[in-house]
């Protein structure tokens, strides 16, 4: 009786895992064979925690391993999407030696297939009790050969020399030093890099003196503990309901003044841009924009279901907000018919009407410009470095060891 509904837990599983491949690879996020053929193997129901439902662990989401004492996530499996995104931008092949920062034991099991029985695989995490997890996880799963390390990943994993790749499954704000030194001079670097409140998943090549994305995309990650913890201010406007992250020591706001002001009429704007189900994913491009523009600019967070009717924003974890000390202006999405999205913007407080005014005039320019482009170039630098000076749009975002360049395009009028 055991043995019979384990079979049938198993076929379901490996019946989840195809529908979930096949998902992958008709969204474009798997292109490469030896990714589906790892996706098929890794018995990803296997490293959630008990209880976790085959339809749960093989949905394309995100599952909670551990929580901190507030409640909010401290581990976790991430979605399969961006897992696929990782390894496949990493360009793992057999043989190679791959680093992980973050460990839950899914992500190793997947590059451990791709790398095979004469690669290398080891995940570094400053969590106990998740490298317990992991280790348990990954022997259960036939993955043994997977070394998990209890360290601070911010030292990265010097014993074994250089690597081919290194995968950060946590978001950091900055690149220790380590990260970068122990990869191979045609390594990549898979970083979850937290640029004034915007994380992107960005794919890092070495360019000589500095590193170049060749691919990004947007995410969300648990933040990095230890050594490497930099957390952005948070300023709660409605408790935790509705939040607003700052991530830059020059834009200067008044709390009081900004909660007030949502007591206040809201100001409605609208642009003319659109989107539909085939460009709808440009819209990281513009948070990036309106991001890197020279002006106070912060991101909120909110919960919609209960600031429903008060605060609507287009994205509920990451949308853009231009600030004053005592206004804010954020972007707003609406049904615009049965294909469409239309932009506006939604603001509060004295200078709510010239904010939400400015905020449609960068989303136009940002449409006619930039929008039907591949976004802007990327690189990170160390900290210090003079970049020349340009006449393209640039946000340049200094940490403690590295100096991040977001670079527009030139616009030809």
């Amino acid at each position: 009786m055991a043995f019979g509904s384990r079979t049938t837990e198993t076929m379901t599983a490996a019946d989840a895992r195809l529908r979930l491949v096949d998902q992958l690879r008709a969204q474009g996020w798997i292109t490469r064979p030896e990714v589906a053929a790892a996706f098929t193997a890794v018995p990803r129901h296997l490293f959630a925690p008990a209880g976790t439902s085959i339809e749960s662990a093989y949905a394309n989401d995100v599952v909670v391993t551990r929580r901190g004492s507030d409640g909010k996530a401290t581990s976790s499996i991430s979605a399969p999407w961006l897992q696929a995104h990782m390894v496949e931008t990493a360009g793992l092949t057999p043989g190679a030696r791959v680093l992980e920062i973050g460990s839950g034991g899914y992500n190793a099991a997947l590059i451990a297939e791709i790398v095979g029985p004469t690669g290398t695989v080891v995940s570094v995490d400053i969590d106990a009790q998740v490298v317990t997890h992991a280790q348990q996880a990954l022997a259960r799963a036939g993955y043994p050969q997977v070394e998990v390390v209890h360290a601070d990943g911010v030292h990265g994993h010097p014993a074994h020399g250089l690597w081919d790749a290194v995968l950060v499954t946590v978001e950091a704000s900055d690149l220790p030093p380590a990260w970068t030194d122990q990869l191979s001079p045609a390594g990549r670097l898979v970083v979850p890099l937290r640029m004034r409140g915007n994380t992107r998943c960005l794919t890092l090549q070495s360019a000589g003196d500095h590193l170049t994305a060749t691919a990004s995309v947007q995410c969300g990650f648990v933040a990095m503990q230890g050594h490497g913890r930099n957390p952005a201010r948070q300023v709660p406007l409605r408790g935790d309901d509705a939040v607003l992250t700052l991530d830059d020591d020059t834009t200067a706001t008044n709390a009081e003044a900004l909660r007030a002001a949502l007591d206040g009429p809201r100001v409605e704007v609208s642009s003319t841009v659109t989107l539909d189900e085939t460009n709808i994913d440009t819209i990281e491009s513009l948070h990036l924009w309106l991001a890197s523009q020279p002006r106070p600019y912060g991101v909120l967070r909110v919960d919609r279901d209960r600031t429903a009717g008060l605060l609507d924003p287009q994205d509920r974890f990451f949308c853009p907000t231009l600030l004053t000390s005592d206004s804010l202006a954020y972007l707003t999405m609406d049904r615009h018919d049965t294909t469409t999205w239309q932009l506006g913007g939604h603001g509060f407080g004295p200078h709510a009407t010239k904010l939400a005014g400015d905020l449609m005039e960068l989303t136009v320019a940002w449409d006619q410009q930039y929008r039907a482009g591949g976004g802007p170039d990327i690189t990170v630098h160390p900290a210090g470095t003079r970049l020349p000076d340009t006449e393209r749009t640039r946000l340049l975002v200094p940490r403690r060891h590295t100096l991040t360049a977001i670079t527009w395009p030139e616009t030809h009028h």
